[in-house]
C-alpha cells in the first residue's frame, strides 16, 4: 500500500486541479469546441469517480471525445436532469436513484450489442441490480461499496468503535464527520434505532430525525468526498465514508481503521445509465463498454480502491487487496447489509422535511 502513497497524492491533487478547470469551461465545452472524429459524449458522474487517465485513453482508442461535468449527491444530479437543465449522455448514480428514474421514464434502454464487454460484470451483481432495474435494461454496475465508520485510533481513546451508536459519544464533540446526504444520514440514524434504511414510517422517520437533531451538536462538519480528507489530516476523529475510502486515507494516515458497524449498513451498486433521448447514445455504449474492460476496471480499482464488480479485474489485482475485508467484505458482511431503494413521492418529501429541521437546528 505504501508504495503508491505520494503517486496517488500527487494524482488526487491533480484531478481536483483538473475538475475546476473543468467546472469553469464547461460552458465553453458545451458550445462544441471539442469535437472528435467518431462525435462526443457528455458524461454526467459523482466528482473524482474515475481515474482521468482514462479520458485520454478512450479518446485514443475510439476518436470520441469525453466531456465530463460533476455532481456531489444522487439528488442534485436528479435535480438537473428532471428540469432538462442541461443534457448529458451517460450517468453514472446511485442503485435507488436509478430505481426512481426508470419508474419516472428517465432512461434509456441499453443496446447491449454496444457493450459486448459486460460479459466481464461478476453474475451476482448483475442479479443484485435487478433488485433496482428488473431484466437489466437500463444500467450497467460500476462500483460497489458498503458505509462504515473510518476513525483515528490515536484519537479515539479507549472508545472501542463498532456501532453506530458510538456517533453519538460526547467524547467525539467537534470531531465529528457526517454525510451530507438525507438518505444516507437517516440510514444511520435508523440502523442505530433499529429499524430498516428504508422506513416508509412516519413515526421511525421522526424518531430518526429526532436522533440527529440530539447528534448535531456533536458534529464538526456534514460532508461527502471530503470526509476522508478530515479524517486523513487529523481535523476529525470519526467519520462516515464508503469502505472505498479506506485505503486511500490509509495511505495519508497509518492511524485509521475502518469498520463495518455491527447493525449494519448500506450496501450500494452505482451503474451507468442513459438518459431518455440522449444525442449521442451510442458513444455513450462505448463509454460504458470501456470501462467494463478487465484491464480499464482494473486500472480504475487502482485509482479509486472501491470494490469493482469486475470478475475479469480480479485475477489482475493485487492479492494483499483481495484479502482485505474492507475492500472486499465478506459474504457475512453484505448480509448484514441493506440497499436503498426509491421511495414514494410523499415519503420522500417527509425526509426532505425532516432533514431541513435537522440543518436548521
Amino acid at each position: 500500500m505504501k508504495k503508491t502513497r505520494d503517486n496517488r497524492m500527487f494524482r488526487r491533487v491533480a484531478v481536483l486541479l483538473a475538475v475546476l478547470m473543468m467546472l469553469t469551461s464547461f460552458s465553453v465545452l458545451m458550445s462544441g469546441c471539442r469535437s472528435g472524429a467518431n462525435g462526443e459524449v457528455y458524461v454526467y458522474c459523482y466528482g473524482d469517480y474515475f481515474d482521468p487517465d482514462l479520458i485520454e485513453d478512450f479518446e485514443e482508442e475510439t476518436g470520441i471525445k469525453v466531456i465530463p461535468d460533476y455532481f456531489d449527491t444522487a439528488e442534485e444530479m436528479y435535480t438537473v436532469l428532471e428540469n432538462n437543465a442541461t443534457t448529458y449522455d451517460c450517468v453514472c448514480t446511485s442503485d435507488y436513484m436509478i430505481q426512481r428514474m426508470i419508474g419516472n421514464d428517465m432512461l434509456d434502454e441499453l443496446d447491449m450489442n454496444n457493450i459486448p464487454d459486460i460479459k466481464n460484470i461478476a453474475d451476482v451483481y448483475m442479479k443484485k441490480s435487478e433488485e433496482f432495474d428488473p431484466g437489466n435494461k437500463y444500467s450497467v454496475p460500476y462500483q460497489l461499496g458498503i458505509a462504515g465508520i473510518l476513525y483515528n485510533k490515536t484519537m479515539v481513546g479507549d472508545v472501542e468503535i463498532d456501532s453506530w451508536d458510538d456517533l453519538w459519544n460526547e467524547q467525539f464533540k467537534d470531531s465529528l464527520v457526517m454525510p451530507d446526504s438525507v438518505r444516507d444520514a437517516f440510514m444511520i440514524a435508523l440502523k442505530k434505532l433499529g429499524y430498516s434504511e428504508n422506513s416508509t414510517s412516519e413515526e421511525e422517520i421522526k424518531a430518526a430525525a429526532d436522533e440527529l437533531i440530539k447528534q448535531k451538536p456533536l458534529v464538526y462538519k456534514y460532508a461527502n468526498d471530503s470526509a476522508r480528507d478530515l479524517l486523513a489530516n487529523g481535523s476529525a476523529a470519526v467519520g462516515v465514508v464508503w469502505n472505498g475510502e479506506y485505503i486511500y486515507t490509509k495511505d495519508l494516515n497509518e492511524d485509521v481503521e475502518f469498520v463495518i458497524p455491527k447493525e449494519g449498513s448500506e450496501f450500494f451498486v452505482d451503474s451507468w445509465v442513459i438518459p431518455k433521448d440522449a444525442a449521442n447514445k451510442a458513444n455513450a455504449e462505448a463509454w460504458i463498454n470501456y470501462l467494463c474492460k478487465a484491464e480499464v476496471a482494473k486500472k480504475n480499482f487502482d485509482y479509486l480502491y472501491y470494490t469493482t464488480p469486475n470478475k475479469a479485474a480480479l485475477e489482475l489485482i493485487d492479492e494483499e487487496y483481495l484479502n482485505e475485508k474492507a475492500v472486499f467484505p465478506d459474504k457475512e458482511t453484505v448480509e448484514r447489509c441493506e440497499s436503498l431503494v426509491s421511495l414514494d413521492p410523499a415519503t420522500t418529501d417527509l425526509y426532505s422535511d425532516y432533514w431541513k429541521k435537522i440543518k436548521a437546528e
